[in-house]
Formats: structure tokens, sequence, C-alpha cells
């Protein structure tokens, strides 16, 4: 008889979900294919998430918490900022995919799931930026709420729309590697101190 591992169940069904939700969104998405992905059954998922939309919101919390551990803000070496959060997006195209989805579901104007510790998530990031512009290492001629939301556009924006990457600027290596470095130069013009 096999041993339970009610950890590891709870990581394929994490898995499961990851994929099933990033592929088909929230009202898409379907606990019978989670569970089978899992190899475990819909009622644990209920047991261990309760319903899907909360089972989407502790996905989302916790790809987010990755992405924040993963690529802390640092305005203080703006091209490697950058560079990291480029590569988190490409390595991990899940990640916007989910907040698309959470867009296209909840739209601009209502409250999502968790979103007081999202807030204060953004809110530690737009500090940083604030700091950074009081010590005059990036212009405070833009709000740094408005600052960070461009940045983190510019650095995703290119692995949302993979297609229109591939349209406009090329597939190769050369493209892409042009394209990053265009990205690092747009960045360092829009933080740069004003005299």
């Amino acid at each position: 008889m096999a041993v339970r591992d009610p950890e590891a169940t709870r990581a394929r069904i994490f898995d499961a979900a990851v994929a099933e939700f990033a592929r088909f969104g929230i009202a898409g998405a379907r606990i019978d294919r989670i569970a089978g992905e899992a190899k475990a059954n819909k009622q644990l998922i209920y047991a261990y998430y309760g319903n899907k939309a909360e089972l989407f919101a502790q996905v989302l919390e916790k790809k987010m918490l990755d992405l924040a551990v993963s690529v802390p803000v640092d305005a203080d070496d703006m091209d490697g900022w950058m560079d990291r959060l480029i590569e988190y997006h490409a390595t991990h195209p899940e990640v916007l995919r989910l907040l698309f989805w959470e867009g296209i579901e909840y739209g601009g104007t209502e409250e999502l799931p968790h979103e007081y510790e999202r807030q204060a998530h953004y809110d530690s990031k737009v500090a940083a930026f604030e700091e950074a512009q009081a010590r005059g290492v990036i212009t405070d001629a833009i709000p740094a709420t408005d600052l960070l939301f461009m940045l983190v556009a510019l650095a995703g924006w290119a692995s949302a729309v993979p297609q229109m990457r591939r349209i406009l600027v090329g597939a190769g290596d050369e493209d892409r590697a042009r394209l990053r470095a265009s990205v690092r130069a747009a960045a360092r013009r829009l933080t740069a101190p004003t005299d």
C-alpha cells in the first residue's frame, strides 16, 4: 500500500492548477482536469483550496510572491533589474497569462480576492522607487506608481504577446537581444534623473 503524502499531493494540485488556469482562465478552467492531471480527487482540491475562484487566487498570489522574491526591485541597477524581469517573464510566461485572465475575469473596477495582500506587495515596490527618487537615483518627474507600472509593462509585454514580438521584432536570438537592449535603453531614459 502506498503511503500518502499530503504535501506532494498539494504540490501536484498547485502545479496542475497553474497550467490549467494559465491556459483556460478562471471561467474556462475545470477542476476535473486539474484533478486528473494532479492524480488527486476533486474533494481534496476543494478541501485544500476551497472553490475554484479561491484556488485561482491562491495560485496567482503564490506566483506573484515567487516573482517578488526572484526579481526584487532594484532602482540602483535599472539595466540589471529590467534584464532579470524580462528573463523571469520569458521563463515563466504563466505569470502574465494568469494576470491577463484575472483582468478579463474581474476587470479594472471589481475588488480582487486577496487584494489587500497584493496592494501591500505593490506598496513595497513603490516605496523602493520613492526612496530611489528621494536619493536622486531615478527621476521624480514621473510619480513612482506610474513609473513602476510603465517599467513592469515594458519588461513583460514581449512575453505577454509573443506573436506580436515575432511579427514586429523578429523571432531570432539576435532580434530578442536587440529588443532587450532597446527595453533597457528605454527604461534608462524613462528613469533618468532630471537636472
